[in-house]
């Protein structure tokens, strides 16, 4: 045995392990420490949970996190997946939920599933966390049938988007439909639309496989001035303008043409800037599109390494809100995280689930509000245009690593990333050495 390589052996191991267990305990419970710097915009954060853990997992929720990091305010319903929240002028949360069933519990159409799921958007009052309004529905199952948007209107009626009917509606306070429309009429193969806008030999991929199948992965609407509405059509890498007739009148991007939008979500329109603010998910970034050219003119993809912020590529995005004084609040889903960034590229503010509730939190949407002072709409209107802003772009190692870091997260105790993992590893390789010096 060589006893000077075993102590050294041994130096490697009792180094690393210290090390591990600090990480460990730094990041094990503990108070949240989110980054936060003088040009955060003032307020606190309305965050929507699609699940903790894993996607498949039913056990979603609302928050509202203050500047400080802590969750101050929760709501929840047993198995469910929770999406887009807004704060409403009466001080209400209106927030879309899927309720995963048991089939004994579905109606008879979908008893013959494991389960189905119950869309609800409801109205939840602040203080009593009761459900004072509510628009239900069932569905085939959860995983793409599920409600992933409502808005509140200025009337009282409320728009939703239906994912697993592929279509978006207006419902008033007493549970009435007052406006459809449906994407199998308007863009589905056949149409002028999809003649139009389908690239030759590509017919296949666009067309519905049928009622169950998740062909446009319609994600989210939002009223216009005009009194049109957008609508995303994620599956079609496109964002519609639709007028109140059903007609199309405008189409942002191009069905199979990742290079402006890849499966995007909450796309919002700065009318009065002429743009378009879009989570850019599967190209795992913000861009904001000049509204007439199409042309990308503000991309954020990466938090720079000057930052006070760890430096990671963004993973996943799937939110993205412009605040008055020209910040953008971002969720970056798959780094379990929102973000605030200034106009120069670097956080203002951060929030980290990991920190605060010890898990892989999977934040659909987040939403900067002021419980405290004048209220502030879910997508401020006369904000900043991104063009002056500073461009933070990524780069194939950073979104390489994001997506190691990301996905590694699913099987990983919450605090550890590739570099612990590689201690981890190195501890191992250096054990085995140790014992064999040892024999």
């Amino acid at each position: 045995m060589n006893a000077a390589r075993a102590v050294a052996l041994a130096a490697v191991v009792l180094l690393s392990s210290t090390l591990l267990a600090g990480v460990a305990l730094s990041g094990d419970g503990g108070p949240p420490s989110p980054v936060a710097g003088n040009e955060t915009y003032p307020g606190q954060t309305l965050i929507g949970v699609q699940a903790e853990g894993w996607f498949g997992e039913n056990n979603g929720y609302a928050a509202v996190v203050a500047p400080n990091g802590s969750v101050i305010w929760q709501w929840s319903v047993p198995d469910s997946r929770v999406f887009d929240t807004e704060h409403l002028r009466n001080g209400n949360i209106l927030v879309s939920v899927a309720v995963a069933v048991p089939a004994a519990d579905c109606p008879d159409a979908y008893d013959d599933r494991p389960n189905c799921v119950h869309n609800r958007v409801v109205e939840v009052d602040y203080d009593t966390k009761e459900v004072v309004w509510e628009y239900d529905w069932y569905d085939v199952f959860p995983n793409h049938h599920e409600v992933h948007d409502a808005d509140r209107l200025p009337n009282g009626e409320t728009a939703v988007v239906d994912m697993g009917n592929d279509r978006a509606f207006t419902v008033n306070e007493g549970g009435e439909i007052t406006w459809q429309w449906n994407a199998s009429e308007h863009i589905a193969r056949g149409t002028d639309w999809f003649d139009e806008h389908v690239p030759e030999g590509r017919e296949e991929e666009f067309a519905s496989e049928g009622p169950e199948s998740d062909w446009t992965h319609m994600n989210d609407i939002d009223l216009l001035e005009n009194g049109h509405f957008t609508l995303s059509v994620r599956n079609f890498d496109v964002v519609l303008e639709v007028d109140r007739a059903g007609d199309i009148v405008r189409t942002y991007g191009s069905p199979g043409d990742h290079g402006t939008m890849n499966e995007q979500h909450n796309p919002n329109l700065l009318e009065r800037r002429g743009t378009m603010l879009v989570a850019d998910s599967e190209n795992d970034r913000i861009v904001e599109i000049d509204r007439r050219t199409e042309r990308i003119v503000w991309e954020y993809a990466r938090v720079p390494a000057e930052s006070p912020a760890e430096p990671k590529a963004l993973q996943w995005p799937r939110d993205a809100d412009r605040l008055p004084n020209g910040n953008t609040l971002i969720t970056d889903s798959r780094q379990f995280r929102v973000v605030e960034v200034t106009r120069n590229g670097t956080v203002a503010w951060s929030f980290d689930g990991r920190e605060e509730f010890g898990t892989r939190t999977i934040v659909y949407e987040a939403d900067r509000i002021r419980l405290d002072g004048p209220y502030l709409p879910e997508e401020p209107d006369a904000v900043p245009a991104g063009v002056d802003a500073r461009s933070v772009r990524g780069t194939a190692l950073a979104r390489g690593y994001a997506t190691l870091d990301s996905w590694l997260g699913f099987a990983l105790p919450a605090w550890m990333g590739p570099m612990e993992l590689l201690v981890v590893l190195g501890d191992l390789a250096a054990l085995g050495l140790l014992a064999r010096e040892l024999r």
